[in-house]
């Protein structure tokens, strides 16, 4: 089975996934401690956050320096970059293309463009950008679950003709299961025979392990995970489980290991991820997480019936 994930390559998003769960909050030496590991690590890019321009969202004053990385503060953050390759992410509507230095004088390698199914015209031009000034490129199409099978055929059309050199299978809601990730590799092999593929789960049903490894024996190529699962609400697969299954020689879980000891478990008492039952129930209705993180923010945060059954009345979700 292990020569059957031999191409693979992990992406972690710790800093960029993580940072949704404390608005970024992390300090420079949280994240020069996680470039150091990941590099020991043989972990083969890290998304150090977003590449999101600061205008064009609202309270951006707030949020920590990787919601909208600045390249100057990147060079001193990262004053020698090893193998590991640097990566960031876009949203469509929320980022000036003008804010993206070429490749050859940026610290990034990867940029991956995010945006629901009905935006795809729009991410594939940014990804054009980005291709042109020297970026490897990905687009991730959001929510796939909720997607119509006609509105993604379409996709897949304009998808064909980009230069876009990955295309992501994203379970935004944790909701997809097994079998739901092998139809949709099926469906993007099929589709999409030039392209690479990519995956990126969320652990609402606790599956995002297995999902990730499933897409991984059966061709797609980039592995999004976060270390100790750090992501939005229940988190995403385990960078420490793809370095310690993959068995690549070149990956090595010990140096993961080390920031989960220093930083990860320190941090867990402070902010909370993972698999926690308002996450699950989100995660069985197939629905975006924010009801339950706000549940999570409450006084009622682990009354887990009275929020099921709001989610599952329609006439006691309209009474509120």
């Amino acid at each position: 089975m292990h020569s059957k994930t031999s191409h693979c390559k992990i992406v972690d998003c710790t800093i960029r996934d993580g940072g949704l769960v404390n608005n970024w909050d992390f300090s420079v030496e949280f994240v020069q401690h996680l470039y150091q590991c990941l590099n020991e690590a043989g972990v083969d890019y890290m998304e150090i956050g977003y590449k999101n321009s600061p205008k064009l969202l609202k309270g951006a004053e707030n949020a920590g320096p990787w919601r909208f990385l600045n390249d100057d503060f990147l060079k001193k953050v990262i004053p020698y970059k090893g193998n590991t390759k640097l990566s960031a992410l876009v949203d469509v509507g929320r980022v000036d293309e003008n804010d993206i230095l070429p490749r050859s004088e940026s610290l990034l390698d990867l940029i991956r463009v995010a945006c629901y199914v009905q935006d795809v015209d729009k991410a594939l031009e940014l990804v054009k950008v980005f291709h042109d000034r020297g970026y490897e490129t990905t687009l991730n199409i959001m929510a796939l679950s909720n997607v119509m099978e006609n509105q993604l055929v379409e996709a897949f059309q304009l998808i064909n003709d980009s230069v876009v050199d990955v295309v992501y299978i994203v379970d935004s809601y944790g909701s997809l299961k097994p079998s739901d990730v092998s139809y949709l590799v099926d469906k993007f092999r099929k589709h999409l025979p030039n392209k690479r593929l990519g995956v990126h789960a969320h652990n609402n049903l606790q599956l995002a392990f297995a999902n990730t490894l499933l897409a991984a024996e059966n061709g797609v190529e980039l592995l999004d995970a976060s270390v100790y699962g750090m992501g939005r609400a229940a988190g995403n697969c385990n960078t420490e489980l793809l370095v310690a299954e993959l068995q690549n020689t070149k990956y090595s879980i010990r140096p993961v290991l080390d920031m989960i000891e220093k930083f990860m478990i320190p941090l867990r008492e402070k902010e909370e991820w993972g698999y926690i039952i308002p996450y699950m129930i989100t995660g069985i209705l197939d629905e975006h997480p924010r009801s339950a993180m706000a549940l999570r923010d409450s006084a009622d945060k682990d009354n887990g019936v009275e929020f099921y059954d709001r989610l599952t009345t329609p006439e006691i979700a309209h009474s509120k």
